[in-house]
């Protein structure tokens, strides 16, 4: 996702060329072709067809998929460790500087 966030709309190989530039082992592009795919289906990515290649982009911003994320996490810890999983949260929000605790209240106040 980071990949498509940066470089916006991209063909599997494209994002493949970038990703294995950086990578140590190179992946083949039926990997990438079968990850871009699934982010597709999750509804993460859209894709458009021209000829025989598709091209992906992403739906949501790095922001958005960030706050849906954490959200999913935090619903899945609540709801495996209940009242525990909430007293660490508790635990961490009190620990924090008090500007970023209002910080973080204002940004919940909006969600």
């Amino acid at each position: 996702m980071q990949q498509m966030w940066a470089g916006g709309e991209a063909s599997v190989r494209t994002v493949m060329e970038a990703l294995n530039r950086r990578a140590p082992k190179q992946r083949a592009y039926t990997t990438y072709m079968t990850i871009m795919a699934r982010l597709h289906k999750k509804g993460l990515l859209a894709r458009r067809r021209e000829g025989k290649t598709d091209f992906y982009v992403p739906v949501l911003e790095r922001d958005e998929y960030e706050s849906l994320r954490a959200q999913a996490e935090v619903e899945g810890l609540v709801a495996q460790y209940g009242d525990v999983a909430l007293s660490h949260f508790a635990q961490q929000m009190a620990a924090l500087d008090p500007a970023r605790r209002r910080a973080l209240q204002r940004l919940a106040q909006k969600s």
